[in-house]
């Protein structure tokens, strides 16, 4: 490994742990922080649900920024952002504040969530992505397991402020390292002279208000009266949004979304694959939460304690998931973790005792961490340098609208009565679902045919199917 492949790398997860542990951290703040604000719950759950409208709104947009201009700049703004925001939150004075910075955080983590893959792809060759991506995915597995305890210790001690000045430092020295990154991506004028560069603004604004209304609607639907007087129109008009988006993109001559990767069957079985995976595990850790609490009447640091395993094999399982990927390929890879994944929601639903529990979160993060890198790594090799961006942008999008899909799915079969036993029948059929989608997936994953990188590809073909000039011929020119 090169010396800037290494800054890259861990550029790369700095950037993912950074946004995976904020996320952990907030939820334990929360009721400190409402507290301390004197906020309504309503309101404290808006500095969550602010946040998730706004990058899942503007992830896939993100990304054709940093394919356009170069993923190293936007994730140093988003980094840099990030900082400032974090600090504003730290400082903030009241709870509007802090829903307000949280809104803004989201924008800046959409900026930096696509770029932290968009510089992966740059910098890797396609066939060398898994170790990488391996890498990534156990760094956030260690994020998960650590955002709550640190943020339980920060909380108890200095303060919930404390838990947003946590941001600040490593996100501003990684946001800086990353200016010392060389660009191995064609430079913007070369970049908007390729087909398929154009920013497509009309697409991007349906296409955020599309995400927007529709992860607007699948959070507030749980709770009590539902989204309120507003959900049936926020949905309407997501639908609406959704529609006249669909349309757009088939007549637009350089589409925010580019035939070549939503076109790729390969990429929509791998991005399914990661809503279904994600909306399970994260609707399964929602029921199991309640089991271990109130059924089995567990303190919530008992409670932490069964579910331990999980990040474990989370960890665990992401550096042997390239390996698996090289002996037996994607396809059956990924599509026996999404069964291990439903086996382990499955083993949750009848246990009661310690070793149970325990041996269904491993089965969870075993299957969820192989997912993770498997389906990511196709989303990502599937992709040409020049859409590195927007693939990273539905990659992430489907790890936060998978969620939200999964909890609501959740809260609503938990209403029916019935226990625990509904919703999770339900959400193992996800993880089911979601394996026998990976049966698109390519069997093997060597290097993609077709525009990659300088030293992978000479030539782009357009949507018409026109031979377009190799990149340095260009920079020649």
């Amino acid at each position: 490994m090169t010396r800037a492949q290494l800054v890259t790398l861990v550029s790369s997860v700095a950037g993912a742990v950074i946004v995976a542990l904020d996320g952990t951290v907030l939820t334990v703040a929360q009721p400190t922080l409402r507290r301390d604000l004197d906020a309504s719950y309503a309101q404290v759950q808006w500095t969550s649900t602010g946040y998730l409208v706004a990058v899942a709104s503007l992830l896939v947009f993100a990304g054709r920024l940093g394919d356009r201009y170069g993923h190293r700049r936007l994730f140093t703004v988003g980094m840099l952002g990030f900082a400032a925001t974090s600090a504003g939150i730290g400082l903030a004075p009241g709870i509007g504040w802090v829903i307000a910075l949280r809104a803004a955080q989201g924008v800046c983590g959409a900026l930096l969530q696509p770029a932290t893959l968009g510089l992966l792809r740059a910098r890797f060759p396609a066939d060398r992505l898994g170790t990488p991506l391996a890498v990534r995915t156990g760094a956030i597995g260690v994020a998960a397991a650590a955002g709550p305890l640190l943020g339980g210790a920060l909380v108890a001690g200095p303060g919930w402020r404390a838990v947003f000045f946590l941001n600040v430092a490593p996100a501003l020295l990684f946001g800086l390292l990353a200016l010392a990154l060389p660009r191995p991506e064609p430079s913007p004028t070369v970049r908007r002279r390729l087909p398929g560069a154009g920013l497509d603004l009309p697409g991007a604004l349906l296409l955020a208000v599309a995400l927007g209304c529709a992860v607007h609607t699948l959070v507030a639907l749980p709770e009590p009266g539902g989204a309120g007087p507003a959900g049936p129109v926020v949905a309407v008009v997501g639908l609406v949004a959704g529609v006249l988006l669909v349309r757009h993109e088939r007549r637009a001559t350089d589409p925010l979304l580019p035939p070549d990767v939503i076109g790729s069957a390969a990429v929509g079985a791998a991005v399914a694959v990661l809503v279904a995976a994600s909306a399970a595990l994260s609707g399964t850790l929602f029921v199991a939460t309640y089991v271990l609490q109130d059924t089995l009447d567990l303190d919530p640091f008992q409670s932490a304690l069964r579910s331990l395993p999980l990040a474990a094999l989370m960890v665990l399982a992401a550096p042997v998931a390239p390996l698996l990927v090289r002996r037996a390929g994607a396809r059956r890879t990924t599509a026996t973790a999404m069964a291990v994944l439903a086996v382990g929601v499955l083993v949750l639903a009848g246990a009661t005792g310690a070793v149970a529990l325990c041996g269904g979160f491993a089965l969870l993060g075993a299957g969820f961490g192989t997912v993770m890198v498997t389906a990511t790594q196709v989303v990502v090799r599937e992709a040409a340098v020049a859409f590195a961006g927007v693939a990273g942008g539905l990659q992430q999008t489907a790890m936060n609208v998978g969620p939200a899909l999964g909890v609501a799915a959740a809260t609503a079969l938990r209403g029916l009565g019935g226990g625990a036993g509904l919703p999770l029948a339900a959400l193992a059929c996800v993880a089911a679902a979601g394996a026998l989608a990976a049966r698109a997936l390519p069997e093997h994953t060597g290097p993609r045919a077709g525009p990659a990188s300088g030293h992978e590809a000479r030539a782009t073909t357009s949507r018409r199917g026109r031979r377009w000039p190799s990149r340095s011929r260009l920079v020649r020119r």
